[in-house]
């Protein structure tokens, strides 16, 4: 799934609180992936389609540094990803084991990838943080993947953080970390988290006015009525 230029300008501008509260007013509770975290503080909010990469937990005869030359393997994995996708890496929450250091990192920065995001760590944090790639994970540590985790494949759905994820939902990160939004909710998302942007950042206004909460966050009919007026 592309993304358009116009869809990534206007989600650059909706927050992921923002996201999480338009889903859930349509019935989508579970969208907030659990240990994704920005590597560096003061990240931007970006934008993009999944891009799925999946492990599983390690198995001695599979998990070696060998099976990095393997056809399955992070590195053809890495060859596969388009330029503007967020790579999206399920490692079961497993943070004793990074699943990419810095010289994979480099060679998604190469590719045009527009971050990384995981419930795992990552290695080599400095180098990685030197790459310049946006990363969204839960910590560091030495090990390598193959340490704790086997690499079994990616395009297909996988679970991030307690988030099912398909390939090509889009993905948008931020300071408060990372939500989903499904394909078929992203017309509804654009339309509506607009929308409740403009709202919270009136409410926001009276709030320093000296408004009182009751009444006018959840609004209140004539609340309502002074909102809609201050639209025109």
């Amino acid at each position: 799934m592309s993304l358009s230029p116009e869809a990534r300008k206007i989600l650059a501008g909706i927050t992921t609180a923002t996201i999480t509260t338009v889903l859930l007013k349509k019935g989508l509770r579970n969208v907030w992936m659990r240990g994704a975290r920005p590597l560096r503080p003061g990240l931007p909010r970006l934008v993009g389609p999944a891009f799925t990469l999946r492990f599983v937990p390690a198995r001695e005869d599979l998990a070696t540094p060998e099976s990095w030359s393997s056809p399955i393997s992070t590195r053809t994995a890495i060859e596969a990803m388009p330029e503007g996708c967020i790579a999206v890496v399920d490692a079961m929450g497993i943070t004793d084991a990074g699943i990419f250091g810095d010289i994979l990192c480099a060679r998604m920065m190469k590719r045009g990838v527009t971050a990384l995001v995981t419930d795992g760590v990552v290695r080599d944090v400095e180098g990685v943080l030197g790459t310049n790639l946006p990363v969204w994970c839960d910590g560091y540590s030495a090990p390598p993947s193959v340490a704790g985790l086997t690499f079994v494949g990616w395009g297909e759905p996988i679970g991030c953080g307690g988030v099912a994820v398909f390939p090509n939902d889009i993905v948008v990160a931020d300071q408060d970390g990372c939500v989903l939004i499904p394909q078929a909710m992203l017309d509804h998302v654009l339309n509506e988290g607009v929308e409740q942007e403009r709202m919270e950042a009136w409410i926001v206004n009276e709030v320093n006015n000296g408004a009182v909460l009751p009444g006018l966050y959840p609004m209140n009919a004539e609340t309502k009525a002074r909102y809609a007026a201050s639209k025109k």
